[in-house]
C-alpha cells in the first residue's frame, strides 16, 4: 500500500551525505582563511588567478569574476551593446537574472518559447521575434541541459545578433563534445552556493572577445579600467565605472572557487553517473522520463544543478503531477512539482514603472508594445504542470539510489489508488523566484 494512504514508506531514513553540497574541505579553509588573514578581501589578486585558471578550464581567452551571477548577465549584455531602444530575446521560463537586467540598460525583453524536450529555448521560436531593433539572444541550458546551440548560432550570425550563454544551472557540461558557455560570444553564470559549481555569492563570465571582456571591465570594474585596455574608444574615458557599478568578486569566493574548481570536473562526473544510474532504473516506466540529452549526443548534464524529469500524465490517467508528487514525497523522497513561472505573465512585464518613466518598464524605450498576454506562450505557460523534481544525489551509491528507484516504481505501480483524491494542479505551479533543491 502506498505510504500516502497507510502503508510503510519505502525511504525510513535520511540520506544526508548523498545530498550534501558543496564539498568543503581542509583545503578551502585553509584557502578562505588566508585571504581574510591577510587582509585582502578587497583585492583583485587571487580573483585574477581565478579568472585565469577558469578560462583554462573552458578554453577560452578572457574570464571576469563578479559578485554575483545576475551582474555577470547584466556586464555581458552591456558587453554586447545592448542599450536605450534596444531588444534581447529569451526563453521566458528561466530565473529573472536571465532577463530583467536588460532593463537596467534602458532595453527590453521580448519572451521565446521552450521545447517541451530540453526546456531550452526553441529555435522554431526565435527568428519570427527578430527586429532591427533586436542586439543579443540570451540562451539559457535550463536545469542543466544543453540548448540546441548549432541551431541558435546559425540564426544569429544569420541577422548578426550576439549570443549570450546563461550557464548558471550547465556548469561544466557538454554540447556536442564542447563546453557550453564557449560557443556563443559570451558565456555568464552565477556561482553562488546552491550552483553546482558553489564558491560562495559569485559570478563569472567568459569570452573570446576582447572588445566584449573590456567593456565589461570598464562598465563595473573601476580599479581594473587602467591603461592596460585597448579598446580605442574606451581609453580616453578610463578610471570611472560607466554603470556606477561595482561588481568584482570577493576575494574569499575567489579563493574558494580555486580550490573547488581543482575537483569540479571528478565531482560531477560521480554526479553524473549516479544520475544516469536513478535514471536508467527509471527507463520506461510510464508516466515519467529523464530530463537529460540523448546517450549519443555527446552532450552532457554538467553537474545536475536544480535537476527535473518529465511528468507524461496521460499514461497515468490524467494523474496531476502534484498528486504523483504527494505520493513520492510520502514515500520518502523529496519532491516537488514544477519549476520557474514564465516570466511573460509577471505584472514586471506589463505594468510596473520601475524607474519612473510614466509607463510600464517593459515599454518606457520601446518603440512598439511588446508585453506577452497569457496565452502567447502556451508551452512556457503549462510546462510545470508535467515537471518535477528529483533528488539531486551527489555520490554513486547504487544501494541507497535503489531506494529512491523503489519508491517512484512504487507509486506508479499504484497509481490507480491516487485518482479517487486528486483534485488537480492548483493554478500556479512553481515561483518566479528561487525554487528548493536537495
Amino acid at each position: 500500500m502506498l505510504a500516502l494512504l497507510g502503508g510503510t514508506k519505502t525511504i525510513k531514513e535520511e540520506h544526508v551525505e548523498m545530498f550534501k553540497w558543496p564539498i568543503i574541505t581542509e583545503e578551502d579553509e585553509i584557502a578562505a582563511l588566508a585571504v581574510i588573514r591577510s587582509g585582502a578581501m578587497s583585492g583583485t589578486d587571487i580573483t585574477k588567478q581565478f579568472e585565469k585558471e577558469f578560462a583554462q578550464w573552458l578554453g577560452m581567452q578572457y574570464a571576469l569574476g563578479f559578485n554575483n551571477g545576475t551582474s555577470s548577465l547584466l556586464a555581458a549584455m552591456y558587453g554586447c551593446k545592448v542599450g536605450v531602444g534596444d531588444e534581447i530575446i529569451c526563453p521566458s521560463v528561466t530565473y529573472w537574472a536571465s532577463a530583467l537586467p536588460a532593463y537596467a540598460l534602458g532595453a527590453t525583453v521580448v519572451f521565446a518559447e521552450i521545447d517541451p524536450t530540453t526546456l531550452c529555448l526553441d529555435p522554431n521560436d526565435l527568428e519570427h521575434r527578430i527586429t532591427e531593433r533586436t542586439k543579443a539572444i540570451v540562451v539559457v541550458h535550463y536545469l542543466g541541459h544543453p540548448a540546441d546551440m548549432d541551431a541558435i548560432m546559425a540564426i544569429a550570425q544569420k541577422h548578426n545578433i550576439k549570443v549570450i550563454e546563461d550557464v548558471s544551472h550547465a556548469m561544466g557540461g557538454y554540447y556536442k563534445g564542447q563546453r557550453v558557455g564557449t560557443t556563443g560570444d559570451v558565456g555568464a553564470m552565477s556561482l553562488m552556493s546552491g550552483k553546482s559549481l558553489a564558491i560562495g555569492e559569485a559570478g563569472i563570465f567568459v569570452t573570446n572577445d576582447r572588445e566584449i571582456y573590456e567593456r565589461a571591465i570598464a562598465f563595473g570594474h573601476y580599479e581594473r579600467f587602467n591603461d592596460d585596455i585597448q579598446t580605442e574608444e574606451l581609453k580616453p574615458y578610463a578610471g570611472l565605472p560607466f554603470g556606477g557599478y561595482k561588481f568584482r568578486m570577493h576575494q574569499v569566493s575567489s579563493a574558494i572557487g580555486r580550490v573547488q574548481l581543482k575537483y569540479y570536473d571528478e565531482r560531477i562526473a560521480e554526479i553524473d553517473k549516479a544520475m544516469n544510474y536513478f535514471w536508467d532504473c527509471l527507463e520506461g516506466v510510464p508516466g515519467i522520463k529523464a530530463h537529460r540529452p540523448a546517450k549519443d549526443s555527446d552532450s552532457t548534464m554538467g553537474g545536475w544543478y536544480a535537476v527535473r524529469g518529465h511528468y507524461i500524465p496521460e499514461e497515468l490517467d490524467g494523474l496531476s503531477v502534484t498528486r504523483f508528487c504527494e505520493a513520492v514525497r510520502a514515500e520518502g523522497v523529496p519532491i516537488d512539482a514544477g519549476c520557474n513561472l514564465p516570466l511573460h505573465l509577471h505584472p514586471l512585464q506589463h505594468v510596473v514603472d520601475v524607474y519612473g518613466h510614466g509607463r510600464p518598464t517593459v515599454i518606457a524605450n520601446s518603440v512598439r508594445d511588446i508585453r506577452q498576454p497569457a496565452g502567447s506562450l502556451p508551452i512556457s505557460e503549462n510546462i510545470a504542470s508535467r515537471v518535477y523534481t528529483v533528488p539531486w544525489f551527489k555520490q554513486y551509491k547504487p544501494d541507497i539510489i535503489d531506494q529512491y528507484v523503489e519508491a517512484f516504481r512504487k507509486v506508479i505501480a499504484n497509481y490507480k489508488e491516487l485518482l479517487d483524491g486528486d483534485t488537480g494542479n492548483p493554478k500556479r505551479i512553481g515561483s518566479w523566484n528561487f525554487f528548493k533543491q536537495k
